[in-house]
């Protein structure tokens, strides 16, 4: 399962994923992880759930996928991988190459048996037809 959280920035979207996470790592019978660009809400975590910060931008979403891939070689019980701000932690994702991105992690998602929350700074409407499946209200 694949669910993205849209919208600017100010709406609200960190809040909501942090929430989700909390109550996954309450809940969870393995490993929640959350990947952020920084070190700001690590402390607003449940002390179950994994915190992976990335030290830098990601030159495109085959780095990024490779990125996850490496977490989920280190620990086969991860349940759910939540990512905030997709935008700024990737340096290139143009529109086009989000849809190729949440392909891979579909199948990946399917294959590990793992799901997968993330959040893009953008409005729904702007996203590509193949990530309208995912967004979550």
């Amino acid at each position: 399962m694949i669910q993205i959280i849209a919208g600017e920035k100010g709406a609200g979207k960190t809040k909501r994923l942090l929430e989700m996470a909390n109550e996954s790592g309450k809940a969870a019978n393995g490993h929640v992880v959350f990947i952020d660009d920084d070190s700001r809400h690590m402390y607003d975590l449940h002390y179950n759930i994994r915190f992976v910060k990335t030290n830098y931008k990601m030159e495109d979403h085959k780095t990024f996928f490779g990125f996850i891939c490496g977490i989920m070689s280190q620990d086969s019980d991860i349940e759910h991988i939540y990512i905030d701000s997709l935008n700024n932690i990737v340096k290139n994702m143009p529109a086009e190459e989000l849809g190729e991105f949440l392909k891979k992690v579909e199948d990946f998602s399917v294959n590990e048996n793992v799901d997968f929350s993330m959040i893009v700074s953008a409005n729904a409407d702007v996203l590509p037809a193949n990530a309208q499946k995912y967004i979550i209200n």
